[in-house]
């Protein structure tokens, strides 16, 4: 019997641990910590819930593991198993008789968080030509993204040291996202001198660590943050110094945000005055401030990109830009940034002829993309193309759905389950289900691959190699090498996109044969061979302070990559597409009507704000709701409120509720936690993987779906970049007296599925 030891990396989430794992004969039967790779912690690892399960998930009883090619009704869960050749033959086949009927916009594509490097998806459909790339970007890390390059010139991030003198948590909650170094950091200053503010409706573990805890009504963080520079304006906390000579449209911010006094902004988001003149007292003051903001804020709709700016414009009137202890400008890859590898500038004009968002998301757009690159690549930084131009769910449904502006017929799923994590899961079902071709590369038989007409089995973690560069916005990448080939005839899905894309004339763009191959040129402009990456599993730069300063070709500091050269309070780049040069909070989506709250009402039901999309350990998503570890820990999905809400409604802890909007309903059990009182916090992603994964059940996911309530039409969302909202929504709500039926392992009761 062989026995090796192989490097490997964990992919349970974004943080990608290091490991090692023990490979008999080609199978991995033993995992341990790496200790000598990046990122390594022992506490991290020993607080982590997910690692242990690799092996179980690994080789799985469920797992897909030959390509499966449908053979009933679509959606009857019958299949067959055919081989790689057959499969992608008549993949290739099809997809260029529709693109021959209907042009190359008929192909779109829909991916979920960083669970695996997209790019090869993204050059398969930039070669076919089709922009109907969909993603989550408009609901996180795209207006992050957007708002810090229209404000600083690139991304910024969070620069925690001992020289920091307050940290401010807004809208995330990386004690259940990661559980990373990250959190461990916050956990060393929550017991340190130095305040640790949180905000967030929720009292999560984060904001257990913290020294003040802000709960805002959803949807209401512009309000606040205004209501904080007002003070900051106001009581001359600025950094006068910084302001005047590297800040832009000064006057104009502080005469917008005068009316926004600290009670006008209580009186909006519902945090004392008193609390809003202290976190900014706090944030202002002499030593630096950090500030890290997530997805929270991402997901708040029409008020995102006025949310996000206004929380630029305080780091920098308080001069925390670009400096040690408070935030610093991320460095531009030195390996290949992903809109290289992605070929979309090579083919942009072509892309932008076809894309669906021209004229409705002005900067989510090709129009918009390239306006602000052409900013951003006077210093040498690429933005990602494909995330930043990703084609807004509506609109592609809507050309599912009508045929306009052109038919999309056919959809490739990496890595996601639309029918959970999409918001509007009725409508996407349908539009799904009245397609020519889906393709899903999954691990499982979720419900969207119960839909599809070929699922084919990706490798998962430890049968790949790994390389995480968040799109190239920072000069760092990490991960490492397959511990083992793929198990049965699971493929790694650069290989799928390559012999896919050379079936259809795409010879000449697919140079490398393996996805190791393409990792290592990749690597090759910054130095560093493939065997260096593996050993290290690290490449990066640390980020040099004061880049602002240093000298341009001129001599002269370089300032910042943006039309004035300086951080613009009031931006110029949002202006001249058409949006706010300053940030002004929008209107929150409702998704009850007034005639639905009238009915509901009449039949006992409560109107209530709701929000969802919070991260609850083990699960990641909608992954992992069929591990049975797992579901123990977590049974059931649940829809929080406070003590005081749950009395006020006459319910108690463990009382299975429904909540219901004008598009669906969707079963939860309450619980009582710490929270803002008036308000819902429903779970996401859930799933009932015990149950049939085709028709009629499609895996339970009917019954708990929180994204059966929700909506994402471009007219009603943020006007600049078509976010739509999870966190500053409505639904209705009553106790629901039908008995449970989902604990894990157990045959579910027809009769109470309603």
């Amino acid at each position: 019997m062989a026995t090796e030891q192989r490097k490997t990396n964990c992919h349970f989430c974004g943080y990608l641990c290091a490991f090692t794992a023990t490979v008999e004969d080609g199978r991995i039967t033993a995992l341990e910590p790496d200790a000598s790779r990046y990122p390594y912690d022992p506490q991290v690892l020993a607080g982590c819930r997910r690692w242990p399960m690799n092996l179980e998930v690994l080789d799985g009883a469920d797992r897909v593991n030959r390509p499966l090619r449908r053979v009933g009704e679509r959606g009857s869960g019958a299949w067959e198993e055919v081989s790689w050749d057959e499969a992608l033959d008549d993949i290739a086949a099809r997809l260029a008789a529709l693109a021959a009927e209907h042009g190359p916009g008929t192909l779109a594509s829909m991916i979920g968080g960083p669970h695996t490097s997209f790019w090869p998806l993204h050059r398969f459909m930039t070669l076919f030509g089709s922009p109907n790339n969909m993603g989550i970007g408009q609901i996180c890390w795209n207006p992050r993204i957007w708002m810090d390059v229209l404000t600083f010139g690139w991304t910024v991030e969070a620069d925690i040291t001992d020289e920091t003198g307050c940290v401010v948590i807004w809208g995330t909650n990386p004690a259940e996202s990661d559980n990373s170094l990250f959190w461990r950091t916050l956990l060393k200053i929550g017991r340190s001198d130095v305040p640790l503010v949180v905000i967030d409706p929720r009292y999560t573990r984060t904001a257990a660590a913290a020294d003040i805890w802000l709960a805002p009504v959803p949807g209401t963080d512009c309000a606040l943050a205004l209501g904080m520079l007002n003070v900051i304006i106001a009581e001359d906390l600025i950094d006068r110094a910084f302001v005047e000579e590297w800040c832009h449209g000064f006057d104009e911010l502080a005469a917008h945000v005068a009316p926004w006094t600290p009670e006008a902004a209580a009186a909006e988001c519902g945090v004392d005055a008193e609390d809003i003149r202290r976190v900014a007292r706090l944030f202002a003051g002499p030593a630096p401030s950090a500030l890290v903001s997530g997805r929270g804020i991402d997901q708040v709709g029409r008020s995102v990109a006025p949310t996000h700016r206004a929380i630029c414009c305080l780091r920098a009137l308080t001069g925390n830009v670009d400096r040690p202890g408070a935030c610093v400008l991320a460095e531009g890859s030195d390996f290949v940034p992903e809109v290289d590898l992605e070929l979309t500038l090579e083919h942009a004009d072509e892309l932008a002829a076809r894309c669906l968002n021209t004229g409705v998301t002005p900067l989510q757009s090709y129009e918009g993309y390239a306006r602000v690159a052409a900013l951003t690549e006077r210093m040498g930084r690429k933005l990602p193309a494909r995330y930043l131009t990703s084609a807004h769910p509506d609109l592609v449904l809507r050309a599912m759905e009508t045929g306009e502006p052109y038919p999309v017929r056919a959809l490739i799923v990496e890595a996601t389950n639309p029918l959970l994590t999409y918001a509007d899961t009725h409508r996407v079902f349908a539009a799904l289900s009245g397609l020519d071709l889906i393709v899903v590369l999954d691990y499982y038989l979720t419900p969207t691959a119960s839909l599809a007409d070929y699922v084919l089995p990706a490798a998962g973690a430890m049968e790949r190699p790994t390389f995480q560069a968040h799109g190239g916005v920072a000069n760092i990448a990490y991960g490492g090498p397959a511990a083992c080939a793929p198990y049965y005839e699971r493929k790694v899905d650069y290989e799928v996109f390559r012999e896919l894309g050379l079936r259809l004339g795409q010879e000449d763009a697919w140079p490398e044969a393996t996805f190791e191959e393409a990792i290592a040129a990749t690597l090759a402009p910054c130095g560093m061979d493939w065997e260096t990456y593996c050993e290290l599993g690290l490449c990066y730069q640390p980020p040099a302070y004061g880049k602002h300063l240093q000298p341009g070709p001129d001599g002269r500091p370089q300032g910042f990559a943006t039309a004035t050269g300086k951080i613009e309070l009031a931006s110029e780049a949002l202006g001249a597409l058409g949006g706010p040069r300053l940030p002004e909070p929008g209107e929150p989506r409702r998704l009850c009507s007034d005639a639905f709250i009238a009915e509901r009402e009449a039949e006992g039901w409560t109107h209530l704000p709701l929000i969802t999309g919070a991260r609850k350990q083990p699960y990641n998503a909608s992954m992992y709701f069929n591990n049975e570890a797992f579901r123990r820990r977590h049974p059931f999905p649940v829809a929080e409120v406070s003590e005081a809400t749950a009395a006020a409604l006459g319910l108690s802890s463990g009382d299975t509720v429904v909540l219901a909007t004008d598009h669906g309903e969707a079963r939860f059990v309450l619980d009582t936690i710490r929270m803002r009182d008036g308000l819902i916090n429903a779970d996401y992603g859930w799933w009932h993987p015990e149950w049939e994964a085709g028709a009629p059940e499609f895996g339970g996911m009917w019954e708990s779906n929180v994204n059966c309530l929700t909506s994402c039409t471009v007219d009603e969302g943020e006007p600049m970049i078509g976010t739509w909202s999870y966190n500053a929504i409505d639904c209705m709500i009553r106790a629901d007296d039908r008995p449970l039926s989902w604990q894990p392992g157990f045959t579910p009761d027809p009769a109470a599925r309603g």
